[in-house]
């Protein structure tokens, strides 16, 4: 079966085509970020028309590059939430009318449940059962993942997820857009030991997160720093690495909890944040020591693509998964609200 993906949650026009029997085809990407670079932030209403203009033409480019027509296509897949309604709904009126002119089937992909099986793209992939870390610009949660559809919450963000607390810190900071690569780049020149920030939540029970009192406190550190005349680039890189630091360290404490809780011995870590190479060598090294094993999708797919779609797409639509002929988006959508997938084509 080959299936076509749309990926038009936020700011990234993601297209792509994968092959049940022969894997991923091709894949292209817009980003937006020079289109939001001048706001600071994502303009939902500017992201909605960048989807209209560029869709399309992704669509012939990945059809180009797969060396196929749209005669060839057996599905469609799309971003059917959580994200900007908007967004969502140029996706989605997009997959259902090309899968109605098709004549083939399609289905709402859950964005989140496509960064969670982005390692299953890779050439070495995880075995279920595992737990998942997803940490992305609007999310970080962690779940015991069974199987397709099959996922227990064991913790989530109750304020800024981590990618949005990155995003924040680094613009109050004054460093720019997009934020949360910009602080990554900007910690690796800081010193460590400087300061030392709080690790949230850690010193109690549970998984959940919440990363909202670590961006003031670093933000209090800073306004401090700038009162006694220490406003420097220096300054800024020791609150980075301060800031980043105690992100990876509670994701990691949190995700030994929760394999621990679990008896697992497979971490896989997807979304945007996963990129970041200090929280991938910390997690890294904590799996080695529990005895476990670490899985990650490669850099492009960590953030939002057409790749993650058409797979999780591929998956539903070959164990016979349909949807009524209706267009519909949510921007908001438990993962807990998903059905399992019983058989499976790989």
């Amino acid at each position: 079966m080959i299936v076509l993906g749309i990926e038009s949650s936020c700011d990234e026009t993601g297209l792509a085509v994968y092959d049940t029997e022969h894997g991923l085809l091709a894949h292209v990407l817009h980003s937006q970020i020079a289109l939001h670079g001048e706001y600071g932030g994502v303009v939902p209403e500017l992201a909605s028309r960048d989807h209209v203009r560029y869709l399309l033409p992704l669509t012939e480019q990945v059809l180009e590059k797969a060396k196929i027509t749209k005669s060839d296509l057996d599905g469609i897949a799309y971003t059917a939430g959580p994200g900007l309604m908007g967004a969502l709904m140029v996706g989605a009126c997009t997959g259902r009318a090309m899968a109605m002119a098709l004549g083939v089937p399609a289905v709402g992909v859950h964005h989140m449940e496509g960064h969670l099986l982005a390692p299953m793209l890779e050439e070495k992939a995880p075995e279920f059962p595992f737990v998942a870390l997803l940490v992305s610009g609007g999310h970080t949660l962690l779940a015991e993942v069974k199987g397709i559809g099959q996922y227990e919450l064991l913790g989530e963000s109750l304020d800024d997820a981590a990618g949005e607390a990155f995003d924040k810190t680094a613009k109050m900071l004054g460093l720019g857009y997009p934020g949360g690569p910009i602080l990554a780049k900007m910690a690796e020149k800081g010193e460590a030991g400087v300061y030392r920030f709080p690790r949230p939540m850690c010193d109690r029970p549970g998984l959940d997160f919440s990363f909202s009192g670590l961006k003031t406190f670093s933000l209090n550190t800073w306004q401090k720093e700038v009162e006694q005349g220490n406003e420097n680039e220096q300054t800024q890189a020791n609150i980075c690495r301060a800031f980043e630091e105690a992100v990876v360290d509670t994701l990691m404490i949190k995700s030994r909890r929760a394999i621990q809780q679990v008896g697992a011995k497979t971490l896989v870590i997807a979304g945007g944040v996963g990129a970041n190479l200090r929280l991938r060598a910390s997690l890294q090294a904590m799996m080695e020591k529990e005895g476990g094993e670490l899985f990650y999708p490669r850099i492009e797919f960590c953030t939002d693509n057409g790749a993650m779609i058409a797979y999780a797409g591929a998956l539903r639509l070959a164990a016979g998964e349909t949807e009524p002929l209706l267009i519909s988006a949510r921007p908001r959508w438990p993962m807990s609200e998903l059905s399992a997938v019983v058989s499976q084509k790989s």
